[in-house]
């Protein structure tokens, strides 16, 4: 994979390792596969950002934090906050990590560089009809915006958004 299509897989911050990149990869695979569109590293109202957040037709909200290793997870325990801010959340881990390290109460998905599967189902915790609307609302900003960069990659010198 070269460097273009791993900058087109999520915003260039330089947070992501590779590890990390290529199972967002597999990961929005199967969430295509499963009539998901899907955004990387969203802004949430609480401050935080997802690593993934996907969205259905009937507009469930799915959020995936992506764990590249054992001293990732360990690492970062932030990801409780986001259960506020989706219906569904899972992690996404490459095979080689311990499933048995997760959390229970989320639900897990097994990817690499070209796909993924769902390991075990999250939990449905339904959103608020404003907190749906305002992730909605980010969601369509984030996706219009990262096209209209796409199409015209000198409209970033301008400066972030808001």
């Amino acid at each position: 994979m070269d460097s273009l299509e791993l900058d087109l897989l999520a915003p260039r911050d330089g947070r992501q390792s590779p590890a990390a990149l290529l199972v967002a990869r597999g990961t929005r695979r199967l969430l295509r596969r499963l009539r998901f569109a899907s955004v990387t590293e969203l802004p949430l109202p609480s401050g935080r950002r997802a690593d993934i957040v996907a969205l259905a037709k009937d507009g469930t909200i799915h959020i995936v934090e992506i764990k590249s290793s054992l001293a990732d997870f360990r690492a970062d325990q932030k990801w409780p906050d986001y259960r506020a801010h989706c219906d569904k959340l899972y992690f996404a881990i490459h095979e080689a990590t311990p499933t048995e390290i997760m959390p229970p109460d989320a639900g897990l998905i097994l990817a690499d560089a070209y796909g993924a599967e769902i390991f075990r189902e999250a939990p449905v915790h339904r959103l608020a009809p404003a907190t749906r609307r305002t992730m909605l609302m980010r969601f369509a900003c984030a996706a219009a915006h990262r096209l209209h960069d796409l199409s015209d990659p000198e409209v970033v010198s301008f400066g972030p958004l808001g």
